[in-house]
């Protein structure tokens, strides 16, 4: 259900309420899509670039991601690099919508 219409209705109503909803399902299934797609960008990742990726997500800096894998900042660096390249993603908030969008949280 997308709208409750009463009784007497006008086609303009009803025609208005059914557009709603299919804007609605469009909607949805724009959203699933792209999760897909996410997920399999993600999937391509290595192990340890996605263990970077999780800690981007969770909104860590490069130094306590470092600290947590038991790298260096650099090699942090580099991951990031790498998995940033590997999504086609060009800024660190693209990066993120990619990883939200796939499910990580």
């Amino acid at each position: 259900a997308v709208d409750f219409i009463e009784k007497p209705f006008e086609k303009a109503v009803l025609i208005a309420a059914i557009e709603s909803a299919f804007e609605r399902l469009a909607e949805v299934e724009g959203r699933a899509h792209r999760a897909a797609a996410s997920a399999i960008l993600v999937a391509g990742l290595s192990a340890r670039e996605q263990d970077v990726l999780k800690e981007l997500a969770q909104g860590l800096p490069n130094k306590s991601i470092a600290h947590d894998l038991g790298i260096s900042p650099r090699t942090v660096e580099v991951h990031r690099a790498n998995l940033m390249a590997k999504l086609g993603a060009r800024s660190l908030s693209e990066t993120l919508r990619i990883a939200f969008s796939a499910g990580m949280d």
